[in-house]
């Protein structure tokens, strides 16, 4: 099927979305079933103590949840403050959370902290900005406020009734949050689920709930090998670290084609699969001169990706490096 589809479904009865492009699955959306709060979800968090050496604070959040503030700097045990939830935690580790609220729909963030009104980079086109502006302008408050309005990509050329309806509503939600007025560890927003976020963050598309249409893709992604043409890569995460090797019948100029293959295909298999943390990649064997060609063919697919990804670099043993913001629940959990 050529074109770009979204399918909606509830297996297990779990809210579930998967992007298709042209027939080929390119992200993947499934909410987990252990209660764990997903990034987004915000929370009146309260410090509990300062951990020496690693500059952080664990803090305590509702349910007998810890988070973990990776900047302790001017808090003191005791205190309280809204926390924002930026990633999926480890097995036996605390929720990862920031000071950062970020209201976030279709159309635009809102941003306590950072007042006023901006347009994504994106969106060049001069007529188009100017129009955002205005409309933006006419929903957010007159005077001094500390609160301030990004509008996505996702904006340009948006219906204007919709557009300001998007924005009256985050914005609404954002003055609801802040001015909560209680004490103690509590759940304030919960993060949205798959389907919402399909909606906020993918782009439009016809939308299909015949879920089987995705199973038999899903399903596939289970098992760890990658076919990248004449090579094949295996993805396979381990409790340190996430190991990607590159296996092909050729060498010399066969073994660079097979790592540009593979830096194309990275990302979405990662995004897909849910991994983050440490990778390491085992590549096939090329030419030193070529490890240039490599680094910039990964450095373009990784700007189309989501999900913050680092290139640490090349290791003694010619293996390369990358660390990724652990954003979503590895697939192999939720499934």
């Amino acid at each position: 099927m050529k074109g770009t589809q979204i399918i909606l479904g509830k297996p297990g009865g779990r809210a579930a979305a998967a992007l298709l492009v042209d027939g080929r699955l390119d992200d993947l959306l499934i909410d987990a079933s252990d209660g764990q709060p997903g990034p987004g979800a915000i929370f009146r968090a309260v410090c509990d103590r300062p951990v020496k050496g690693q500059g952080g604070m664990f803090m305590k959040l509702p349910d007998g949840l810890t988070g973990w503030h990776r900047n302790a700097k001017g808090l003191a045990p005791g205190q309280e403050m809204l926390v924002q939830v930026t990633g999926s935690a480890e097995p036996g580790k605390a929720v990862p959370v920031t000071d950062r609220v970020l209201f976030k729909s279709r159309y635009c963030i809102v941003t306590p902290g950072a007042p006023g009104i901006n347009v994504a980079r994106s969106i060049r086109d001069d007529d188009e900005r100017d129009r955002l502006l205005e409309i933006a302008h006419g929903v957010a408050p007159k005077g001094p406020g500390d609160l301030g309005i990004i509008l996505r990509s996702n904006a340009e050329t948006a219906d204007e009734d919709a557009l300001t309806d998007d924005l009256e509503t985050t914005w609404a939600l954002a003055e609801q949050v802040l001015g909560d007025a209680g004490e103690g560890p509590e759940l304030l927003l919960d993060a949205p689920d798959a389907h919402v976020l399909a909606w906020r963050d993918w782009p439009a598309a016809p939308i299909s709930e015949d879920w089987d249409q995705a199973a038999d893709l899903i399903e596939a992604l289970r098992l760890p090998d990658v076919s990248l043409g004449q090579a094949t890569a295996f993805i396979e995460p381990t409790r340190a670290l996430v190991a990607v090797d590159v296996n092909t019948p050729e060498g010399g100029a066969g073994g660079l084609k097979a790592n540009l293959a593979l830096a194309k295909e990275l990302p979405r298999q990662l995004r897909l699969r849910g991994l983050g943390g440490q990778i390491v990649l085992d590549l096939a064997p090329m030419a030193k001169k070529d490890r240039r060609v490599f680094e910039s063919a990964l450095r373009g697919a990784l700007k189309a990706d989501p999900v913050e990804t680092s290139m640490i670099g090349w290791t003694p043993l010619g293996h390369f490096e990358l660390t990724r913001r652990r954003e979503r629940r590895p697939l192999e959990e939720l499934l």
